[in-house]
């Protein structure tokens, strides 16, 4: 005796549910690999961006490089006395105590510390002296003194935070 064959669209059904099966297991694959492709990648790819975005902003644009001859070379002059130069430094390496240090350093080689902090920060790569608009030759004096190789304006900084002080230090891990 011979099985009853069964009805055509039972035959169909099976297939057209298994394909939606499978195409549902496949898109949770590939959404699953996608997921760990960007977890295992993710962090490579923002330190390589960062160290980019830094080497770009510090780098010394190609045409302020160029030294024209029997040009006039303006130096910015200190304008202030160490003593009379008022210092805030702000710790950006995550090391504890590093900006209390810092500022021992400064206090025994004649400048005023008006005060220490921890940056929003704690990941800076560079330390770097940071001034207000017109005390350039005294940021370029103390980046001398403490051997800094990075002077700029102030930046992301409200004049106001630094508590009277014409310059900022901030404390990077080099």
């Amino acid at each position: 005796m011979d099985a009853p064959l069964p009805a055509p669209e039972m035959l169909i059904r099976p297939w057209r549910t298994a394909t939606l099966v499978a195409s549902l297991v496949a898109a949770v694959e590939l959404v699953l690999l996608l997921i760990a492709a960007v977890l295992l990648l993710a962090k490579p790819l923002s330190h390589a961006m960062q160290r980019h975005a830094q080497a770009a902003a510090f780098a010394t644009p190609k045409k302020a490089a160029k030294i024209i001859p029997h040009a006039k070379q303006v130096v910015a002059r200190p304008k202030l006395t160490r003593g009379k130069t008022k210092v805030w430094v702000l710790n950006g390496n995550g090391r504890s105590g590093a900006a209390a240090s810092e500022a021992g350093r400064l206090q025994s080689a004649g400048y005023l510390v008006r005060g220490t902090a921890n940056a929003k920060r704690t990941d800076y790569a560079t330390t770097v002296v940071m001034y207000k608009a017109p005390y350039r030759g005294d940021a370029l004096r103390l980046a001398r003194v403490l051997g800094v190789k990075v002077v700029g304006p102030l930046d992301g900084l409200a004049p106001a935070a630094l508590h009277g002080a014409q310059l900022v230090i901030l404390l990077g891990a080099s």
